[in-house]
């Protein structure tokens, strides 16, 4: 398992797709996973710290989680098969839970989780961005700092 980071969610053109960017800690392997409209605000808003008047889905399942006496330890991406990922939710009690990567994600945010990328999963799914990608990455990461979670829901 590989440490990623969340680098950010996009609208992949022409299909208006979005999908999360994981970027490998200290590597260049760079895993776009194409991801439905709701979850990519659910990241963009945990992503920019955005407030909701009242708790969105993956801000309730973080509180039961703490309700319940639990802390989610990590989320790994385990596989992925036909382009579709999969992923488990590790918690301190030793519970193991399947999710999709996307809300995964968007849980491990909210409650400061690691997330992993099974190594096999960076080879079959993963790219090296060359120099050019490397910059429109970082330009990506400027859009995001501006950019409205709002800007992904549907509409």
């Amino acid at each position: 398992m590989r440490e990623v980071e969340i680098v950010g969610v996009r609208v992949d053109m022409p299909a208006n797709q979005p999908l999360v960017l994981l970027r490998e800690v200290g590597g260049s392997r760079v895993v776009p996973i194409w991801i439905g409209a709701v979850e990519a605000s659910a990241i963009a808003f945990a992503l920019q710290g955005t407030p909701t008047a009242r708790p969105l889905t993956h801000e309730l399942m973080a509180s039961m989680v703490e309700a319940m006496g639990d802390d989610l330890e990590r989320v790994e991406i385990v596989d992925v098969r036909d382009g579709i990922f999969f992923a488990e939710l590790h918690f301190a009690s030793g519970a193991v839970v399947e999710a999709r990567p996307s809300d995964g994600i968007a849980l491990a945010l909210r409650c400061a989780a690691t997330v992993l990328v099974a190594e096999d999963v960076l080879d079959a799914a993963a790219m090296v961005p060359e120099s050019e990608e490397e910059e429109e990455v970082e330009r990506f990461r400027e859009f995001l700092d501006d950019v409205d979670p709002e800007d992904f829901a549907e509409g």
